[in-house]
């Protein structure tokens, strides 16, 4: 059952990426990635949310009792997600006007919910804290790509942009990695 730290980064940030393999939370993903500035800014609120949050879940994870697991795990989240908005308030309000809305719903983000219930309820604060760095990473990758893509593409398409834009381009980000990995899957078979 234990895992190297090797092992858990790669997975985090690559072969359970969070966006591009779970799919969780694209709602955010998909809304505030058009500009590679929104998508570090809630890249960074993100991670430290879910960083934060997963310590002191794994640190108080022995008094969290199972019936109020979850409303414990939310009110946590919630604090972080608090403590993140007025820091991104006081420190970097042009850009949090930019991402207000997807900065404060960051409570109820599958993603960091779903981090806390598998790995920080059940773990160390070793394994904890590095599992939620290597998922911060791979999110945050997910953001910046898909931001970087769309701020280059809508210079040429339009579209890009837009809400819209951010489906069709996600979803050619989404096939494409899919085809690699299955050629890579493809190759490791052969040799």
């Amino acid at each position: 059952m234990s895992k190297s730290i090797t092992e858990v980064i790669t997975n985090g940030v690559f072969r359970e990426n969070v966006a591009y393999v779970q799919l969780l939370g694209l709602c955010p993903l998909l809304a505030v990635s058009n500009t590679v500035a929104n998508a570090i800014g809630l890249a960074a609120a993100s991670s430290f949310v879910l960083i934060m949050s997963s310590l002191l879940v794994s640190i108080f994870r022995r008094f969290i009792v199972s019936n109020y697991r979850l409303p414990t795990f939310v009110l946590i989240v919630g604090s972080m997600t608090s403590v993140v908005t007025l820091l991104m308030e006081a420190f970097t309000f042009p850009l949090y006007a930019r991402v207000a809305l997807f900065v404060q719903i960051i409570v109820t983000n599958c993603m960091i919910l779903g981090r806390i219930e598998t790995i920080s309820s059940k773990s160390n604060v070793t394994t904890s804290l590095v599992d939620a760095i290597a998922t911060s990473l791979g999110f945050a990758l997910a953001l910046i790509t898909l931001g970087g893509i769309r701020e280059i593409l809508g210079y040429f398409v339009p579209l890009a942009s837009l809400p819209a834009g951010s489906f069709i381009v996600a979803g050619i980000l989404l096939a494409s990695g899919n085809y690699l990995v299955s050629q890579f899957r493809e190759s490791q078979l052969y040799e």
